[in-house]
């Protein structure tokens, strides 16, 4: 393992950048008091370039000399008694293959020798508040960070090498079970609370969660993080849920059943549509097609199908170019996935997602995390959904925004359809792409098929 993080550090070395390069690893998080923490999550970055997963641990890089150090402290007795025993800093760098290590306490001075010499101090964008009051008690702005150090590291963590499509798979495969389990206990007067009980259960004896689990009849909610609701016949529970190796890299689907054996009509008709969107967009996957112009293709197939039931209306090419199809898809396509579940998104998705160029400000679109040509090795997620909010229909037909193209009366009927998503994995190849993981129930009869084992 030692051999694929000096390739990566390597790699980096090799890039235009001149100065010392610091990566800040992540602390313990105290829920409530010190001792009583949440679940502790490396860095991504500084597990990309060492595989190091302990708190209280830094990595500088001197672009010039080559040499990376490991600023780190070993344990305590009193921590040992605690939390039991952990290698030492050096040996942490040797498994890493990283050649010197010094005290967390010589950071400081190391940076501000640095400093002192006029040489440059590159960092990533903080996301913790911990970081930015680290980078203060180094004398740095956490508004400054490098972007230089961000378009260079987020180039080669884009593209994923065999090992990391592997780590992924496995992720993905753990996810997988979590779903088939979802999809086969959920039953009229069930708790989300049950359900996301049993698919955390799956994920953390696989390696962990990706992210908090998704377990909801409000399917129109994106990110609903709430169980407290029952199941009710007659209803569609959604599920968006994945788990994540040791080493952290990630899987991410998404499931939308219902809560009885079969889908009424009514479901099926938006589930279709949900499902023709998503088919055309893996079927356009390859390398050189910008992601963005997916995005659209499937936002158009949502709005010609929404106008056929007769919710949409008018020119569907001019409803998607205003965006009034947003109504119903308000989120992007999908985003690329990797050590973070949205990967790299620290970092900030102007650069990684779009080379730099600026987002769109448009509602719906704005949302897009990803905005450029697909390359091989990249890998994605495709999440198109078609949802129902009350509130924002409401707030839209009250303001008559994009009246020429919805049909206010006839949505007011779906209030309390809530929503459905299908998101599956992928990584894009030199022809193509290639669906990660066994196959998940996608169709109408796969999920019913499920639904009455």
């Amino acid at each position: 393992m030692s051999n694929i993080y000096s390739e990566r550090r390597q790699k980096l070395a090799s890039q235009p950048l001149k100065g010392l390069a610091l990566f800040l690893g992540n602390e313990e998080s105290p829920m409530n008091y010190a001792d009583n923490t949440y679940r502790f999550r490396q860095d991504s970055t500084l597990l990309y370039f060492s595989g190091i997963d302990r708190a209280g641990v830094a990595l500088v890089a001197d672009f010039e000399s080559g040499e990376w150090t490991l600023f780190g402290d070993d344990l305590t007795p009193d921590d040992i008694v605690w939390m039991g025993s952990l290698p030492t800093i050096k040996e942490f760098a040797n498994c890493a293959g990283i050649g010197k290590t010094a005290k967390l306490g010589d950071l400081k001075g190391a940076i501000e020798g640095g400093v002192k010499a006029g040489r440059e101090i590159h960092f990533l964008p903080p996301y913790r508040d911990e970081h930015h009051r680290k980078l203060c008690h180094l004398g740095i702005k956490g508004n400054s960070a490098s972007v230089p150090l961000i378009m260079a590291v987020s180039e080669l963590r884009i593209r994923k090498s065999a090992y990391e499509v592997a780590e992924i798979e496995k992720a993905v495969e753990t996810s997988l079970q979590m779903h088939l389990a979802a999809m086969s206990m959920a039953k009229p007067g069930m708790t989300e609370a049950q359900i996301m009980a049993k698919v955390s259960e799956i994920g953390l004896a696989g390696g962990g969660l990706a992210f908090p689990v998704i377990a909801t009849i409000n399917g129109h909610v994106l990110h609903n993080h709430h169980y407290e609701n029952v199941l009710k016949s007659g209803q569609l529970f959604l599920l968006d849920a994945g788990a994540e190796t040791e080493t952290h890299y990630a899987g991410d689907l998404s499931s939308t059943f219902p809560v009885d054996p079969t889908f009424t009509q009514r479901q099926k008709d938006i589930y279709n549509l949900m499902l023709s969107s998503f088919l055309a967009a893996v079927d356009a996957l390859k390398p050189g097609i910008n992601f963005k112009d997916i995005h659209l293709a499937s936002a158009k197939i949502i709005a010609e199908g929404l106008k056929g039931m007769g919710l949409m209306k008018g020119d569907v090419d001019e409803a998607v170019a205003q965006g009034a199809h947003a109504l119903f898809f308000p989120c992007g396509l999908g985003h690329l996935m990797g050590m973070d579940v949205h990967d790299m998104e620290n970092y900030g998705e102007v650069y990684f997602g779009y080379e730099g160029r600026p987002k769109s400000t448009q509602f719906g679109l704005k949302s897009l995390r990803l905005g450029r040509e697909l390359q091989e090795g990249f890998v994605i997620t495709v999440e198109p959904g078609i949802y129902f909010m009350p509130e924002l229909t409401d707030m839209w037909k009250a303001e008559g925004r994009h009246k020429d193209f919805i049909n206010y009366d006839a949505v007011d009927a779906y209030r309390n359809f809530s929503g459905v998503r299908i998101e599956e994995d992928f990584v894009i190849t030199a022809n193509g792409s290639r669906r990660l993981g066994s196959p998940k129930p996608r169709t109408v009869e796969e999920v019913e098929a499920v639904r009455k084992v």
